[in-house]
């Protein structure tokens, strides 16, 4: 049976060598408000997928740099947990977990030196998070190439090298700066606490530097924790995850189940020997434009789908709610539900989020006056069918202020703030 999540390809698992020795820090802000953006040369469908991802209406052109301003939307994540909290509690409010999705002007051979939208387009890159990376495996030819031809490895090293290049020009600055600031100080104890700082962390900075002028993104290379809070700071755009989309036709997507795309071959043995780990998804951007059209019917949306079915002789679906769920993967996202009567609500935290932590997101009265969580497992709650079963069965946890919280904890958090006088 065909379906999407059957088709997503996983580059072959970067190797791993040595013990795990401490909770690897995450690179990236430490938020819980992440965007994602899309990102790609021009004309080969970004804003006819950020169009049917978000069922908005910004303009999708043939023409380079059709967006220019990125377009930010909220998206629903797909969640079939608090689908069943909803349908269990019957609760009059739902609020469901979202993704903030950033569409990004196209970016084209020497951006990181003002070409086309140049610097506009590399500070959208810096804002977002993590990025969708966009590859045209579409033929159209009422539809241009920038570069007069398709060919999607191409357009993977010039994106890949725009970004590196900039990295690489913006850790040179910094490096001279901070270098200026080690002379200064040389080996006595003075200097502002600022400029104590950056002495401490040069040698990061500079290892850095020589890691990136190798030809190396980043997020490739081996990092410590005191590394990583260095590189954090910097918002360096070879640091951030990507997930690595390809945009075929309409019929190509209805005839995965029969042949593998060449476009995603060339794609997938790419990512193997770069980016060894990452992960493809195909879609058609066509097609999902045509069911976006039907968002506000179901059932004749659910039509589509199964007449596609039948042409193809197997089981069509739609992409996008696959490639939302990994989108909010790669941000090192997760969820925790509260959920009664009166609302069911999935909150977003980071992994590796401590409870008390957690507890802030919804307020900050919660984290300071933090007292226990209680929590349920999903499993334990569906399997036994209601909280009370969940407590008869002993399965019913208290956890306190160094439990680490887990994707899909359903809790209530107990607080105490005594009033300031």
């Amino acid at each position: 049976m065909f379906s999407t999540t059957a088709h997503i390809l996983y580059a072959k698992p970067a190797s791993r060598k040595g013990p795990i020795v401490e909770e690897k820090a995450l690179l990236g802000r430490p938020s819980n408000n992440l965007k994602i953006g899309i990102l790609g040369v021009p004309n080969i469908g970004k804003s006819t997928f950020f169009n049917a991802l978000t069922n908005s209406s910004v303009p999708a052109e043939n023409f380079p740099f059709c967006t220019i301003d990125p377009s930010e939307a909220r998206v629903v994540v797909p969640d079939t947990r608090f689908d069943w909290l909803v349908d269990h509690y019957h609760p009059q409010k739902e609020t469901p977990a979202y993704l903030t999705v950033i569409d990004i002007a196209g970016l084209v051979r020497g951006a990181a030196q003002g070409e086309g939208l140049g610097n506009a387009f590399l500070s959208h890159v810096r804002s977002v998070d993590a990025l969708f990376h966009l590859c045209r495996g579409f033929e159209d030819p009422g539809v241009m190439h920038v570069d007069g031809s398709v060919d999607p490895v191409r357009d993977l090293e010039t994106i890949h090298y725009e970004l590196l290049l900039r990295d690489i020009d913006w850790l040179q600055k910094i490096h001279q700066e901070w270098k200026a600031v080690v002379t200064k100080l040389g080996s006595g104890t003075g200097g502002t606490a600022v400029e104590k700082k950056k002495k401490e962390d040069f040698a990061t900075i500079e290892k850095l530097l020589q890691w990136v002028e190798q030809g190396n993104d980043v997020r490739a290379g081996e990092w410590n924790n005191k590394e990583i809070e260095v590189i954090n700071a910097q918002y360096l755009l070879t640091a951030k995850p990507m997930i690595y989309l390809v945009n075929i036709s309409e019929q190509e997507y209805l005839d995965l189940h029969k042949r593998a795309h060449p476009a995603m071959e060339k794609i997938r043995a790419w990512i193997d020997e770069h980016h060894p780990g990452d992960l493809l998804i195909p879609f058609s951007g066509s097609f999902e434009n045509q069911l976006a059209l039907f968002n506000d019917s179901p059932e004749d949306k659910q039509t589509v789908l199964e007449d596609a079915s039948a042409t193809a002789g197997a089981k069509i679906v739609s992409a996008l709610p696959e490639i939302v769920v990994r989108g909010r993967e790669a941000l090192n996202l997760q969820q925790f539900f509260t959920a009664g009567p009166g609302e069911v609500r999935s909150w977003t935290i980071r992994k590796n989020t401590l409870a008390p932590q957690a507890a802030g997101v919804i307020h900050t009265d919660f984290e300071r006056g933090f007292i226990m969580a209680e929590v349920m497992k999903m499993d334990d709650l569906e399997e036994l069918g209601s909280e009370t079963a969940v407590k008869a069965a002993g399965k019913y946890q208290m956890k306190g202020k160094d439990y680490t919280m887990e994707d899909g904890d359903v809790v209530f958090f107990k607080f105490n703030v005594t009033k300031k006088k």
